[in-house]
């Protein structure tokens, strides 16, 4: 009762100002919603990974939002907490939502003018979640008994969005992106068939395969601007690449066994890219994960400057060549065996210290942000863990995000995550850079010397204590 109580008071509000503000510009549409449990006090709005607002959280933790040029409609995302969810809006769409951050996704509800396409898409990114482990369990299976039982699967949604279709209005638009969700995602199974399959040797799983298990490819528009920006798309392009590259991988690669993390393996894949996609965006955006995956990964000084090379002989996007080439210069001051830089941060007693000069016994260094919001408290768990362990190691956590202090002071206190560990980047953006912070997890272990002993280690990993042991021992 709460909830549909809570529902209609939002409804109301977003509709009589749909009423009291009628524009000339017909081609709006309004979107809000209400937060339970809020990681931060704020809601990003973007769309084609660009950002469009930022919109604070009222003191009920509602906020309602009037995008102006919708135009013909299309995918839109919504960040919260570290958490993402797309939304699709039309020209005069009024939509509403309402969830829980503590079940983000499955708590989400829309209502409101384009509740329906909505809370359908949300519905089957939920369906695509479940049936991922099911898929993998399949891909054990041989390829002809795959095939039959993600085509069932594949069925079954074509099935349900014809029943949905019969019982509401649809537009064009949405039919479109509905029907290409559930292709990508039964293309997407196909590609990870060998990956996943048991077996170390890859190749043999491949030339194992039937003539026609990637018939679908020949149809495959690697340069779709439309679908460009769609998660579905973007990801089924990632595995088909990282597929083709294997084939190609075996081609000059006499070993019989394959390391997905090899530099040989992750040129394959740009070469591959450089081939077959001329759209410069798509081509762009694919070049540069691979590459900074690659690169977040690597401690070799001389693979990484190769795939730099290789990435900037392909790619025509100034800004991301130019944070690569910033991001391999940063590895490589930070590299194993270097001394740790002198970074300027801020503790919670407003005291400016130099992080370098303060490491004066074994350090392992972590970073965190309100944008990866479930890493934040999963890793403030795991040190408190490990402060108990290794009391003789000297466990630092720092925020690199450009908030004011008491932001991020309410953050840790409403966690009831102890400050004494904790600072801020004086300069986030300088200091990040410095820092090579790519992925999140990236953590660094300094010896008592201020030697750094591993520039990209993870709390998390299953070798991290065993690390952790061989910094003491030093």
């Amino acid at each position: 009762m709460r909830l549909h109580y809570i529902c209609i008071l939002l409804g109301l509000s977003v509709f009589n100002c749909v009423e009291d503000k009628k524009a000339e510009n017909e081609n709006y549409a309004y979107f809000g919603g209400e937060i339970i449990n809020p990681g931060n006090d704020f809601v990003v709005l973007s769309k084609a990974n660009k950002i469009i607002d930022t919109v604070k959280l009222d003191n009920r933790n509602r906020f309602l939002y009037k995008f102006e040029n919708v135009d013909n409609g299309g995918l839109y995302t919504f960040h919260h907490g570290g958490e993402i969810q797309i939304v699709f809006l039309e020209p005069k769409d009024s939509l509403l939502f309402r969830l829980n951050t503590l079940d983000f996704d499955e708590s989400l509800v829309y209502t409101g003018i384009g509740d329906k396409k909505n809370n359908y898409l949300v519905n089957e990114f939920l369906v695509n979640e479940l049936q991922e482990k099911i898929i993998f369990q399949f891909c054990q299976l041989s390829p002809e008994l795959f095939t039959k039982r993600i085509d069932s699967l594949k069925f079954i949604k074509l099935k349900n969005l014809k029943l949905f279709k019969d019982r509401y209005e649809t537009s064009d638009l949405f039919d479109k992106i509905a029907l290409a969700d559930i292709n990508f995602n039964y293309y997407l199974s196909k590609e990870v068939y060998p990956f996943v399959h048991y077996g170390r040797d890859k190749n043999a799983i491949l030339e194992s395969l039937p003539e026609n298990f990637y018939d679908y490819r020949k149809d495959i528009d690697y340069n779709d601007a439309f679908f460009k920006d769609n998660h579905y798309y973007d990801k089924f392009l990632k595995h088909n690449f990282n597929n083709m590259a294997l084939k190609e991988h075996y081609h000059h690669n006499e070993k019989q066994y394959f390391n997905r993390s090899s530099l040989c393996y992750t040129l394959d894949k740009l070469e591959l890219i450089d081939s077959l996609v001329s759209n410069q965006v798509i081509k762009d955006g694919l070049l540069y994960d691979y590459t900074i995956n690659y690169l977040a990964k690597s401690t070799d000084s001389e693979n990484n400057n190769k795939l730099l090379k290789s990435f900037l002989n392909k790619s025509t996007d100034e800004k991301n060549n130019e944070e690569l080439k910033r991001f391999v210069s940063m590895l490589d001051l930070t590299k194993i065996g270097a001394t740790f830089p002198s970074v300027k941060v801020v503790d919670f007693k407003n005291n400016e210290l130099d992080l370098k000069e303060s490491i004066d016994k074994p350090t392992v260094i972590t970073f965190w942000s309100h944008i990866y919001y479930d890493h934040f408290k999963k890793s403030h768990i795991k040190l408190k863990e490990l402060r108990t362990k290794y009391p003789e190691v000297n466990f630092v956590s720092i925020n690199i995000d450009n908030y004011d202090s008491n932001t991020i002071r309410k953050s840790l206190v409403d966690k009831r995550f102890p400050l004494q560990y904790e600072y801020v980047l004086k300069n986030p953006k300088i200091s990040k850079e410095f820092l090579a912070i790519q992925p999140m997890t990236k953590t660094y272990l300094v010896d008592k010397h201020q030697t750094i002993v591993n520039s990209n280690a993870n709390i998390f990993a299953s070798n991290f204590e065993e690390e952790v042991l061989g910094m003491i021992n030093r």
